[in-house]
């Protein structure tokens, strides 16, 4: 309605023709509701659908496009009005399952994150996330489906990367939800327990160990500490063969910080094991007691020859003072101090208490070890025995002083016995002169 000042009012009528007693027609009555509000709402609410970027669209209870914006002009490119009156099916690229969409929508209510792809008419793809929901009239009948497109190609695209990351790394990985299920998996995973992906994804994490309560303790820790380094555990492949791993683990969230699970990734330590029982074979083979030291000066390990040389099991000497086995606890803190600073020391000697007083005497040769990145993580100390050697030094050295005394002794006899004879012939010097002067003969000899 057009006012005389210009001011125009939108208004819907209602009318009917209204009759006289004898039931002819008298003429129309009108009926005139103002709708400017409503229809000012209506196109406030429409330059918001149009603003928005993501496609949006109305559906029929027949699956036909009643409306859409822009965006989904755009995203499938044609017109609105080629849209309109179409089956929204036809626009995916597996046009049942979005019939099955928007069927799920008109039966549950509504519909969150329903992926489908949008065939655009030039062949092009959009990956989408469906939000949806029906809408009803003001006496709560169901007009129709309300769907809004998120397009996702982008974080798709991400996500195909991220899972190509994932597939080309060697080390079994794995997530897991809050309730110990495993959700996904790579292909080494697959390798490792020799079960396919799928039949993987919804059992127990925790059923492809060895031990199986210790490894759902590992993952536990994980979702009560935010993460775990280098926990220790062993794979079962189905044809019972078995892989030592050490698990590097940490929780992941979503968007809102929540937590969703337990990122895990196991590093393959089968062969380092192998290498470290070798080594340890090697170690307890030797007689000499072997032992290595921490910056502080702790044991953190031993061979069974420090144990017997000591007097003590090993359990009971790993984490206590290296130098208090020693009957010169000082001098064996400045020993491993020297290699220390030094690299390495040599011949270094200590005497070893045994826990009965027992000692043993012991040349020490020892050196630094270190990291793969090269960082000193402590001593590594090898004792010789030289108890024996000693003793017999010892004894060597006493034999020694008792012969250089019996010679001593024989030297002083043999001065006093040359001393004697030359007093003899001194003395039967003197007589001679002495009877030369008196007129004496020589005595006969």
């Amino acid at each position: 309605i057009r006012h005389r000042d210009g001011r125009l009012t939108d208004v819907l009528y209602n009318a009917s023709v209204y009759k006289d007693a004898r039931g002819d027609v008298l003429g129309v009555f009108a009926a005139a509701r103002d709708v400017t509000a409503q229809k000012q709402a209506s196109q406030y609410a429409r330059s918001l659908v149009e603003a928005s970027l993501d496609p949006l669209v109305t559906i029929s209870p027949e699956g036909k496009i009643t409306d859409v914006n822009e965006a989904s002009a755009l995203v499938t490119g044609l017109a609105r009005e080629r849209l309109i009156g179409t089956d929204f099916s036809d626009y995916f690229t597996e046009p049942q399952r979005a019939r099955e969409g928007y069927q799920q929508v008109f039966e549950k209510g509504a519909v969150s994150d329903y992926p489908l792809t949008i065939r655009h008419r030039d062949g092009r793809l959009t990956d989408v996330l469906y939000n949806a929901s029906v809408y009803k009239d003001a006496r709560g009948n169901v007009l129709g489906v309300f769907a809004a497109a998120r397009d996702v190609t982008a974080q798709k695209q991400a996500s195909q990367y991220a899972r190509s990351l994932i597939e080309a790394s060697l080390d079994p990985l794995v997530t897991i939800s809050p309730e110990g299920k495993i959700t996904d998996v790579n292909e080494a995973t697959i390798r490792a327990t020799g079960v396919a992906r799928e039949r993987l994804i919804g059992t127990d994490f925790s059923d492809y160990f060895a031990e199986p309560e210790r490894a759902r303790e590992g993952y536990q820790q994980v979702f009560a500490e935010g993460s775990v380094t280098d926990y220790p555990l062993t794979i079962r492949h189905r044809d019972e063969s078995l892989t030592d791993v050490l698990y590097n683990a940490s929780v992941y969230k979503d968007a809102r910080d929540k937590v969703q699970g337990v990122f895990a990734a196991a590093r393959d330590v089968t062969a380092q094991k192998q290498a470290s029982q070798y080594a340890r074979s090697l170690i307890e083979a030797s007689l000499d007691p072997l032992v290595t030291i921490s910056p502080e000066g702790k044991i953190t390990d031993v061979n069974e020859a420090s144990a017997l040389v000591t007097g003590l099991p090993r359990d009971r000497l790993i984490g206590t003072d290296f130098s208090d086995y020693f009957t010169e606890p000082q001098r064996a803190r400045e020993g491993y101090q020297q290699v220390f600073s030094k690299g390495s020391v040599t011949d270094y000697p200590l005497t070893i208490r045994h826990r009965n007083g027992r000692q043993t005497r012991v040349l020490y040769n020892a050196s630094v070890y270190k990291s793969v990145l090269g960082a000193v993580l402590g001593v590594f100390a090898a004792a010789r025995d030289v108890t024996a050697q000693k003793r017999a030094e010892e004894e060597v050295a006493e034999q020694r002083a008792k012969e250089l005394e019996r010679l001593s002794e024989l030297e002083r006899f043999q001065k006093l016995t040359v001393g004697r004879e030359l007093k003899m012939i001194e003395l039967k010097k003197e007589i001679a002169e002495l009877r030369q002067q008196v007129g004496e003969p020589e005595a006969s000899k």
